[in-house]
């Protein structure tokens, strides 16, 4: 991986991260701050007190380790932590009881029978329809732009690992991600690597701040922004899905570069809209 740009300085929450916080900074060509004490039970106020003197800055984005890997924690007027996870109580809740192949996701990629297509999730995020499609039997290479985000899911597919649940990790050996322009990546795919589904989850500009409910969500979209090549992404798609390409949108946003899709699932608040590949693309599919 090469060194980021101005990239978060690293802090280890606890002394048995130490290690880890300096593997990471080494990694992304960054910096380890250094507490005068234990920061793993700090408030959120003394946390960022030290943040604030520690960079020279009232507000910005740090990389913490810590037992469950590494997160990223914005501090300032309103402090919040992102991390992926592929391990907790609510993904493996969802693993277990979520609907399997019943899943309006599932059913947008084509997962029927006991087919299994092989998908490139290009706008991967923090790696969360990844790790479902994967779950069910996909094998996912997970493309993000976005070095944070990269970094995070990297981290939680090896917490993850530590879990000793070979089930799990049957599921994230089917999970390859990679740090790298999507558009670049789908131009470039010669015909042997080309996947069954490309599989696009887009940012969508908000229209309020209401519209961004989860604060997951905020916080993605201060690191990536609105994504105004989106339609440039859906054309390097549509050459290259040997099946599909699979767009997830909010219910009430417009067709992804104006294009109508072929049919599309709807859902309470998302939908999937897929744009079924040229009989040249289906070829032996």
């Amino acid at each position: 991986m090469r060194p980021l740009a101005d990239p978060p300085k690293v802090l280890a929450l606890d002394a048995a991260s130490a290690d880890a916080a300096i593997r990471w900074a080494e990694r992304i060509g960054s910096e380890v701050l250094t507490a005068p004490f234990a920061l793993a039970d700090a408030k959120t106020k003394a946390l960022d007190a030290f943040l604030c003197e520690a960079t020279g800055k009232s507000e910005g984005r740090v990389f913490f380790c810590h037992a469950d890997g590494l997160s990223l924690h914005f501090f300032g007027d309103k402090p919040m932590r992102l991390r992926a996870d592929f391990y907790g109580p609510e993904v493996a809740y969802r693993r277990h009881k979520g609907g399997g192949r019943g899943q309006m996701i599932a059913r947008a990629v084509g997962l029927k029978g006991g087919r299994q297509p092989s998908v490139l999730d290009a706008t991967a995020g923090l790696g969360a329809d990844a790790f479902v499609l994967a779950s069910l039997g996909c094998a996912v290479r997970l493309i993000e732009r976005s070095p944070v985000l990269f970094c995070l899911v990297e981290s939680a597919i090896e917490r993850a690992r530590g879990e000793a649940d070979a089930e799990l990790n049957a599921i994230l050996n089917r999970m390859q991600p990679e740090w790298a322009d999507a558009v670049e990546v789908l131009r470039s795919l010669k015909d042997e690597a080309r996947p069954d589904v490309v599989y696009l989850d887009p940012m969508f500009p908000p229209r309020s701040k209401s519209a961004l409910v989860k604060k997951e969500m905020r916080l993605v979209h201060q690191l990536v922004g609105d994504d105004p090549d989106s339609g440039d992404l859906l054309e390097a798609a549509l050459p290259v899905a040997l099946d599909r390409v699979v767009v997830k949108r909010p219910r009430i946003a417009p067709d992804l570069g104006g294009r109508a899709p072929d049919f599309r699932l709807e859902g309470k608040s998302n939908r999937f809209d897929v744009y079924l590949a040229q009989a040249e693309n289906r070829a032996g599919v």
